[in-house]
Formats: C-alpha cells, sequence, structure tokens
C-alpha cells in the first residue's frame, strides 16, 4: 500500500474500534468498511513491465478516454476511477527534463477540458527514442497529486513516479510518427500495457510545454 493512504485507513481503523469498544457496533462496522477501501484504494500493486524496445507503457490503471493528435503528437488519455489503482508509473525510461505544476480546477476529469483547466503536473521524460510527457490530472474527487520525482531525475520504464489520490486521469503527449496500439474504450495497467511504440518515422518533436 502507498505509504500516503495510511492516514486514510488507520483513523477511521481506530475510531472503529474505539466505538467498538463502547458497543457501538453498527457505525464501528461502517467506519471499518471505510477503512477497508482506503486500503483497497491505496494499493501498490507489482507489475511486470514488458522489455521489448521502443514501447511506451500506460502511466495508469483505468480506461481510454481520448486519442487525439494534433501539431504536438498524440495525446492519450487515460481515467481512473476511484476502484482503478492509483499509482503513477513511468511510460518510458529516460531523464525528467522538466517538471510542471498547474494549480487548477477540480472538475470532472473525463472531460477534455480538464487538460487544459485542471490541477495538473506534468513530467517531460526524454528517451533514447523520444520524448513524452506524462501529465497527472485531479478530477471531481481528488485531493491532491503526489509526485515523488522530480527535474533531472532518470526513470526505468514502468517505474512508480507518483500517485493522485481519488478519482483522476493521466494524459500521455507521444511523439508524431509513433504508432498508438490502443482504443477508446480500451482498459489498461499501468506499467504493463503497451500505449504505443516508437518506429523510423517517429520524430522526437514532443514540446516541452505540458498539454
Amino acid at each position: 500500500m502507498a505509504k500516503e493512504g495510511l492516514p486514510f485507513v488507520l483513523v477511521p481503523a481506530v475510531i472503529a474500534l474505539l466505538l467498538a469498544y463502547f458497543g457501538l457496533w453498527a457505525i464501528a462496522l461502517i467506519l471499518a468498511a471505510v477503512a477497508a477501501f482506503m486500503a483497497y484504494f491505496f494499493r501498490d500493486p507489482e507489475r511486470v513491465v514488458p522489455d521489448s524496445p521502443g514501447i511506451v507503457v500506460s502511466a495508469a490503471d483505468g480506461r481510454i478516454t481520448r486519442i487525439e493528435a494534433d501539431e504536438r503528437g498524440t495525446t492519450v488519455s487515460v481515467f481512473l476511477s476511484p476502484l482503478d489503482v492509483h499509482i503513477n508509473r513511468s511510460p518510458i525510461a529516460g531523464k525528467i527534463t522538466k517538471q510542471e505544476y498547474i494549480p487548477g480546477r477540480k472538475a470532472p476529469a473525463t472531460n477534455d477540458s480538464a487538460s487544459l483547466s485542471n490541477e495538473r503536473n506534468s513530467l517531460t521524460i526524454a528517451g533514447g527514442e523520444g520524448t513524452v510527457v506524462c501529465t497527472q490530472i485531479a478530477g471531481i474527487l481528488a485531493r491532491r497529486i503526489v509526485c515523488w520525482s522530480k527535474e533531472g531525475d532518470e526513470v526505468k520504464r514502468g517505474q512508480r513516479f507518483g500517485l493522485i489520490k481519488f478519482s483522476s486521469r493521466t494524459d500521455l503527449l507521444i511523439p508524431a510518427g509513433a504508432d498508438v496500439l490502443v482504443e477508446v474504450g480500451d482498459r489498461v495497467r499501468g506499467g504493463e500495457t503497451i500505449i504505443a511504440r516508437f518506429n523510423t518515422r517517429a520524430t522526437d518533436n514532443v514540446s516541452a510545454t505540458s498539454p
């Protein structure tokens, strides 16, 4: 379990024990259920990261809600429901050349406008075959974006770099020319599902500016 989840688990669990001691079983059971859900929400399972060269893996668990190409590259959005694993993982191996945190709203993360208006944190990761911008986006229920990595860090493909508390979204901005291997509606797993593959036509032309 992610350490950020400990307060969310321990507080209702301790209160539940106290209420049970005084015989208030109904409320104690409700709080025990809350503690159990929080432990489930902040779970941090191990993942088998594919080692094929030239691939981009999903940064999060969830459902693909948008694939959109423009002059910057192709944006692939993954929506995380409260039932999904909320640990974020690096889509490629490389160096974080830029980190940018932008305060904003907490509108529903399913809206495409969330990429521009919501609270978000972007990491520009420069790898050997291209640069990918990974953006954590807070949703309507999200309370805080957590990012453990910083500018200048080297990250491995599939390495944990942060999480978003409660429902949220991640965007991957992939260089133009890379082959996108998922479709809208697909379910993906962070660190395991291959989102795209670089090829000889892919160019390192992703803007360092977050979407």
